[in-house]
């Protein structure tokens, strides 16, 4: 048994939701069998016992033409129960149609659809199901669509709610990075994630349809004669209630007794699953294409895989726009391990998510120049990027537990990259992840992919992760803290298989890191940010004996080694990086400098290159290369 199925299992272990399970199989047998057992006796007329009381012969008395109330009641269980199921199934799938609307139509239809929903969802449902079924005419027919379309606003809201919850995960931005389009992204990834809350609201639904489509019935909107549900049974016996109530309270007790049925079911289900309640041609080739896009030719004559000019990332603030990051810029060549390091809040991730196009709105990417494999990737439309993000760059994120569908097997979302990227079936794709998963070391390959990512360890999740950013032979990898979650040993691991698989492939890697000593040992470069700028680069060789920003060196300071005194404090940097809407006048550091003047308070330093090709941003910087310390050898 799937843990699924063993979740929606211990909702019938629960007292609740054993009962509402009984009660509602005890209605479903009814609904079955009625019309088979008693429909013939709860259609016979008898002119000569009409209107009579409760008595041994008709348990609850006949109606106007001498048929048996009970029988009909009895019968009666089907058509109700299917009215009303009938009627939640048009309004769950209208509500699913809208609510995913927003992720698949242009933003300015989307929002409209938005709009529509959130006003349709101000006025009440049952005056919403009296207001089409006006439009509709009186009928079955037009009871069932009145229901549906009045229950369709809450099923819209409650989907654009768990489908934008869904939408902010790394899995999502993962496979958005692969390259999966907008409907197959919403049908593989995101609706598998919400089906469980969306089935639960359901069922609690159809408990509220079954009342409403009876209110309907009663006032002579819904089912007319000859056919017959619980609320027009309750119409015709609320007319003699003052002579005998047990017409009118049997069909009423109906639909008391499955509406809680219902909605004890769904609430039980809620309680127990932590949710809320409301292509290409094709080929069999089992090997990866090897082919490599262009590169970027820089002006010095260099090529490189990725280059960034004057990057800004804004998003609205209540006064003016936050801009997190500040005009970074940074060239990553091929083959070459760049590392990005910086205290939380630097801007170090949000760089790599907008250079891989994952910025989602409002906020708002700028640049003089981002450019990936030859691709101007502001200017390129959704077409051009579909085959160049995720099969030429690669995005391994932080938690890799959250970076993979936990509804799909880690074989199926590794060969899901292959299937987009290289046109391959099913079958190779599947065939080729298996690969993949050996490459990256992961133990038992045929059995893991088939596994789902909870069954997995930390490493071999982050490994697999690896395997899955290498399944479209990319050119550049951007690791976003890959190692942070991780133990010592099993961060080597990591660090490993990336550097491996640079020597093996040829690829590129971008390391973002708040580990100065886990970037030093890797990368070949080294990029120093702080308050959403680059304020120091240099060879990674010379970080140790070379670095001259105050905070570069104020990191390097805060990494204890083998000689650090242990009877003293560790060094730790004073204060707190600036909020982003909260910037300080000139160098942003200033505040926390032991080196800050004046000038740095006052005016901002420019990024200028040294002779040396080192990079810095310093007013005030340390005049002399700092001794080389056993640190630069970890």
């Amino acid at each position: 048994m799937s843990v699924r199925d063993s979740r929606w299992a211990a909702v019938v272990r629960t007292p609740v939701g054993l009962c509402a399970a009984v009660l509602l199989l005890v209605v479903v047998v009814v609904a079955v069998l009625a019309p088979l057992l008693w429909g013939e006796r709860a259609s016979v007329v008898d002119t000569g016992a009409v209107q009579q009381g409760p008595s041994a012969a008709h348990l609850l008395g006949t109606d106007t033409l001498g048929r048996d109330i009970f029988y009909r009641v009895l019968v009666a269980t089907r058509l109700s129960v299917l009215l009303a199921v009938t009627a939640t199934v048009i309004g769950v799938l209208l509500g699913l149609l809208l609510g995913t609307a927003p992720a698949v139509l242009p933003r300015r239809a989307g929002r409209l659809v938005t709009s529509a929903v959130h006003t349709a969802v101000a006025f009440p449902g049952l005056l919403l199901a009296l207001f089409f079924a006006v439009i509709f005419g009186v009928g079955t027919t037009g009871a069932v669509l009145a229901i549906g379309l009045a229950t369709a606003p809450s099923f819209a809201r409650l989907t654009q709610t768990l489908s934008a919850s869904v939408a902010g995960k790394d899995f999502v931005a993962a496979a958005r990075v692969a390259g999966v389009g907008r409907i197959r992204m919403l049908v593989r990834h995101i609706l598998p994630n919400i089906a469980e809350p969306l089935a639960v609201n359901a069922t609690i639904g159809a408990g509220t349809a079954l009342l409403a489509f009876a209110g309907l019935s009663f006032l002579g909107l819904g089912v007319q004669a000859p056919d017959y549900d619980w609320g027009r049974l309750l119409g015709e016996g609320l007319n003699r209630i003052s002579l005998t109530p047990a017409p009118a309270l049997a069909p009423c007790l109906a639909v008391v007794v499955t509406g809680l049925a219902f909605n004890l079911f769904g609430e039980a289900a809620a309680a127990a699953l932590g949710v809320r309640p409301l292509s290409p041609r094709r080929t069999e080739a089992r090997g990866l294409s090897t082919q490599r896009p262009g590169t970027v030719v820089e002006p010095d004559g260099a090529e490189s895989v990725l280059a960034v000019r004057n990057l800004r990332v804004s998003f609205p603030g209540r006064d003016a726009p936050v801009t997190p990051v500040r005009g970074v810029s940074l060239t990553v060549r091929p083959g070459e391990a760049v590392g990005v390091v910086g205290e939380s809040g630097s801007g170090k991730s949000l760089t790599a998510l907008a250079a891989a196009r994952l910025v989602e709105p409002p906020g708002e990417v700028t640049a003089d120049r981002l450019e990936f494999a030859g691709t101007e990737l502001l200017r390129a439309s959704d077409r051009e990027l579909g085959p160049l993000l995720g099969g030429r760059l690669a995005m391994v994120f932080q938690d890799p537990m959250t970076s993979f569908n936990p509804v799909l097997s880690v074989g199926r979302q590794l060969a899901e990259v292959a299937e987009q990227h290289r046109g391959m079936s099913r079958g190779a794709a599947l065939a080729a992840a298996v690969d993949r998963l050996r490459e990256v070391r992961v133990p038992a390959p045929e059995r893991r992919a088939g596994q789902y990512p909870h069954e997995f360890s930390g490493g071999m999740r982050q490994r697999a992760m690896i395997g899955m950013g290498l399944m479209g032979g990319p050119r550049l990898i951007v690791a976003d803290e890959p190692t942070t979650a991780l133990d010592v040993t099993v961060q080597r691991r990591v660090l490993r298989l990336l550097a491996d698989v640079r020597a093996a492939e040829g690829t590129a890697l971008l390391l973002i890191s708040h580990d100065v000593t886990v970037v030093a040992g890797t990368c070949d470069r080294i990029l120093v940010m702080y308050a959403g700028r680059i304020v120091e680069e240099l060879p990674a060789a010379e970080l140790f004996a070379a670095a001259r920003h105050p905070y570069t060196r104020a990191l390097l300071a805060a990494v204890p080694d083998l000689d650090t005194d242990r009877a003293r404090p560790l060094p730790v940097i004073p204060g707190r990086p600036p909020e982003p809407d909260r910037l300080p006048e000139g160098c942003a550091f200033a505040p926390r400098c032991p080196r800050a003047e004046d000038r740095c308070r006052g005016e901002d330093p420019d990024l200028v290159t040294d002779s040396a090709g080192h990079r810095l941003a310093c007013w005030n910087p340390a005049p002399t290369p700092v001794a080389a310390t056993s640190g630069g050898a970890s």
